[in-house]
C-alpha cells in the first residue's frame, strides 16, 4: 500500500497548492490552461492505446463493459457523489463535482494505476506508483488550480481504488499474464481519451459508464481455456 499511500499524498498536497494559486490566475488564462490539460490527457490515453495485444479483446471488453457501466450507471453515481460534496461547500466555487470526477477519473483509470497497483500488490515493486505521483502531484496542481477543491477530493478516489487493486493482486494473480496487463491498460487509455474529449468540449461521453472495460480483459484468460477444452472435446468426440 506503500506507493498508492505516496499517490494519494502527492494529489492532496498538489491540490492544496493549486488552491493557493487559483485565485491569482484569471478564467482567460484558466480556460487555455484546461484545454492544454486536455490535450496532455489525450497524449497520455493515445499512447497508452498503442500498447495492446489484443484488441478484439480490447473491443468486446468495451462492448461488455459500456452495458454493465450502463447498467449500473456509474457516471451518475459519480456525479451525485460529487454533487453532495458541492452541497457541503456553498460558499465555494460550483465546479467541485466536476473537479472531482474529471480528476477522480484521470488519476484511476490510467495504465500507470492498474500496472503500478498490481506490481505494488504482487511484488512489492513502488517504482511506477512513485512515478505516477510525481506526474499526478503536478497535474493536481494545474487542476485544483481550475477546477477547485474538488481536486483534493479525488485523493481518496485513489486511495481507495489502486489500494483495492494492489489487495486484490494476490488473488487474480493466475490470469495477470502480460498481455491481460496490456489489454487492461489499453481499455483503461481508451477511457482517458474519452475523458480529453470531453473535457475539450468535442464530446459528452459517459466515461464512467465505460470503467468496467478495464477489468474483463482479466476474464478472456478463463474463458479462451474453457473455449480451447470445449473445442477439443468437440473434435475428440466427432
Amino acid at each position: 500500500m506503500l506507493g498508492t499511500i505516496v499517490n494519494f499524498t502527492a494529489i492532496l498536497a498538489g491540490s492544496i497548492l493549486g488552491l493557493f494559486l487559483k485565485g491569482g490566475i484569471s478564467e482567460r488564462f484558466s480556460n487555455t490552461i484546461m484545454q492544454g490539460i486536455a490535450l496532455c490527457v489525450l497524449f497520455i490515453g493515445i499512447s497508452g492505446s498503442l500498447k495492446v495485444d489484443n484488441f478484439l479483446i480490447v473491443i468486446l471488453s468495451m462492448a461488455i463493459g459500456a452495458l454493465l457501466g450502463e447498467a449500473i450507471d456509474i457516471d451518475k453515481r459519480l456525479k451525485n457523489l460529487g454533487d453532495k460534496l458541492q452541497g457541503r461547500f456553498k460558499n465555494s466555487e460550483s465546479k467541485i463535482s466536476e473537479g472531482f470526477v474529471s480528476a477522480s477519473l484521470l488519476f484511476c483509470v490510467g495504465a500507470m494505476a492498474i500496472l503500478g497497483s498490481l506490481e505494488s500488490g504482487l511484488h512489492r515493486n513502488y517504482d511506477t506508483l512513485f512515478s505516477k505521483s510525481i506526474l499526478d502531484g503536478i497535474a493536481s496542481i494545474i487542476f485544483s488550480s481550475t477546477l477547485g477543491i474538488g481536486v483534493a477530493f479525488s485523493a481518496v478516489s485513489v486511495l481507495l481504488y489502486q489500494g483495492a487493486i494492489t489487495l486484490a493482486a494476490a488473488y487474480i494473480s493466475p490470469f495477470l499474464t502480460t498481455a491481460v496487463q496490456n489489454n487492461m491498460g489499453a481499455a483503461g487509455s481508451l477511457i482517458i481519451i474519452g475523458l480529453g474529449l470531453n473535457m475539450l468540449g468535442v464530446t459528452k461521453i459517459k466515461v464512467a459508464n465505460l470503467l468496467p472495460a478495464i477489468f474483463l480483459p482479466i476474464l478472456a484468460v478463463p474463458v479462451i481455456h474453457l473455449g480451447n477444452l470445449l473445442y477439443n472435446y468437440m473434435i475428440h468426440l466427432f
